[in-house]
């Protein structure tokens, strides 16, 4: 079997980063009422068997830390041993899972478990070894060709990007495909920090109170809200007919995680209650545009998706958060969505942001800048 070369970069580092933070957040949340509660942090590993627990979160705790386990292995499995990757993946998921379990007995909202703790070093162990048998079997050799073939060098926080976009999308926003609307909520967030403190008076006071959008504004977001991640994947692709197929990827992406963002909200019969006139026709307009950039170069279509950021979010956060959608919010965040504790609510606010942050890396020629055609 031929060793790919340990210098080309891989996203499964990122990745992992990422899911460590996940992991970190999920297993901790709501970070309030730190306290000794006069046990010992390991007193859970000799307790008996919990009593209760669900299918559900026997799969998401064996599931969470299988990939958790796959991307570790994968990040160092390149031109190496494949017993050394599985070790270390699985010694690090385990260590990982017994930390979060252990910071646990000092939150009063949590219940360490030791069923948790074998559930996660088992789920990351399976990784590692589904990571080095597809090492064996040559796919990810393949995968490795198939990303030399369709994406520049250096743009693995792009990739990463581009994959958490659809689960940014899976929080409710008052614009279908509208992330990072944040400015009205970070006022309300902020008077309610300093209220009866001096500071209070620190904060600007508008003239005039945010409105909701008009029509042809709500459209121009939505096509944005889709223009964005397209041009953000045609600067990484090579070829014309790879941009025309990410965006064709792209759009059905966005469509269907935005309707089963609804249906989780409002139940299966409104999934495609936001497929409304500004709605459609500002994915049609998207896609337009998109189909007239594909030829932009590179650089060009840096500077667009610059562009194309400044304008979506100031569109957004100078507009009202519609009331009815602030109760479905309430709901969706007292839900826990599927007990991802609100994650993807920071997905929704901070992916905009984040590509921003990479853009304008690219654009300055920062580290991971990608080449222009």
């Amino acid at each position: 079997m031929t060793l790919r070369s340990p210098q080309r970069q891989t996203s499964a580092w990122p990745l992992a980063l990422a899911l460590t933070c996940v992991v970190a957040y999920a297993s901790l949340y709501p970070f309030t009422g730190w306290r000794d509660q006069g046990m010992s942090p390991w007193a859970f590993l000799g307790a008996p068997w919990p009593r209760y627990w669900t299918f559900f979160d026997l799969l998401v705790n064996l599931a969470g830390y299988s990939v958790l386990g796959f991307l570790l292995a994968l990040s160092v499995l390149r031109g190496t041993d494949w017993r050394w990757p599985i070790a270390l993946a699985s010694l690090a998921a385990a260590l990982l899972s017994l930390a979060m379990e252990t910071l646990q007995a000092y939150l009063p909202a949590r219940v360490p478990s030791n069923l948790d703790f074998v559930l996660n070093a088992s789920g990351g162990c399976l990784g590692a070894l589904l990571a080095a048998l597809l090492e064996r079997l040559g796919v990810l050799q393949r995968w490795s060709d198939f990303r030399a073939r369709w994406f520049l060098d250096r743009t693995s926080g792009a990739r990463v990007l581009l994959a958490l976009w659809p689960l940014a999308l899976l929080f409710p926003s008052s614009v279908p495909l509208g992330l990072g609307q944040v400015v009205q909520r970070l006022e309300d967030a902020l008077g309610k920090w300093l209220a009866q403190t001096p500071f209070l008076e620190w904060i600007p006071v508008r003239d005039v109170e945010l409105q909701p959008l008009l029509p042809g504004a709500e459209m121009l977001c939505v096509s944005l809200g889709l223009l964005v991640p397209v041009l953000l994947a045609y600067s990484i692709v090579r070829q014309i007919w790879q941009r025309a197929t990410a965006l064709l990827f792209l759009l059905l992406a966005g469509v269907l995680v935005t309707a089963l963002s609804s249906a989780l909200s409002f139940g299966p019969e409104h999934a495609w209650a936001w497929l409304d006139g500004s709605s459609r026709w500002g994915l049609v307009l998207g896609a337009l545009v998109a189909v007239a950039l594909l030829i932009v170069p590179g650089r060009g279509v840096l500077a667009l998706s610059l562009l194309a950021l400044g304008v979506h979010l100031t569109l957004l956060n100078q507009a009202a958060v519609d009331p009815y959608f602030e109760q479905t919010r309430q709901v969706w965040e007292q839900g826990r969505f599927v007990r991802f504790n609100g994650l993807t609510q920071w997905l929704g606010w901070l992916w905009p942001f984040a590509a921003l942050g990479y853009v304008l890396a690219q654009i300055s020629g920062g580290p991971g800048r990608s080449a222009g055609r």
